[in-house]
C-alpha cells in the first residue's frame, strides 16, 4: 500500500537546509512504494519553489532541476475527492481545504500520511491516520 505525501515533504527535499527525519523517511519509502497526492500538489509545490526563489533559498535553475527530479518520483496524482468528506474535515479540524484534501485522500485510501505540517498531523492523528515517521 502506498502513502499520501504532501508538499511540505517535497519542499523539505528540495530545499537542502530542510531535511528533517520525516523527509528522509518519506523519500526512502519512495524507493519502494508509490505515493499518492491530490492534484493540487502540482500547483502547491511550484508555488513553494517560486516563493523560495524570491527569498533566495533556491535558484531558478535549482527549481527547474528539482521539478525534473520530482517528475521521476513515483507519485500518483489523485483527481478524485469525496466532497461530502472534505469540507466537514476542514471544519472539524480547522484546516484549509488544501490540507483537508491530503487528509481526505489518506482516509479514503487507508494510507499513512507524510507531512511536516503540525496542524495537518494533529488532524490526521485525531482521525486515526498514521504518520510517516
Amino acid at each position: 500500500m502506498g502513502f499520501v505525501i504532501d508538499a511540505s515533504i517535497l519542499a523539505g527535499f528540495a530545499l537542502a537546509d530542510e531535511r528533517p527525519s520525516r523527509v528522509v523517511a518519506a523519500i526512502e519509502r519512495l524507493l519502494e512504494e508509490t505515493a499518492l497526492a491530490p492534484s493540487l500538489l502540482f500547483f502547491e509545490i511550484r508555488n513553494v519553489l517560486l516563493v523560495s526563489e524570491r527569498r533566495h533559498r533556491i535558484s531558478p535553475t535549482g527549481t527547474d532541476e528539482f521539478l525534473r527530479i520530482m517528475a521521476r518520483l513515483p507519485i500518483a496524482i489523485d483527481f478524485d475527492c469525496d466532497e461530502r468528506r472534505l469540507i466537514p474535515l476542514a471544519r472539524k479540524h480547522r484546516l484549509t481545504a488544501y490540507d483537508a484534501a491530503y487528509l481526505e485522500l489518506a482516509l479514503r485510501e487507508g494510507a499513512a500520511l507524510a507531512t511536516l505540517d503540525a496542524e495537518l498531523e494533529r488532524a490526521a492523528r485525531a482521525e486515526g491516520v498514521s504518520i510517516v515517521e
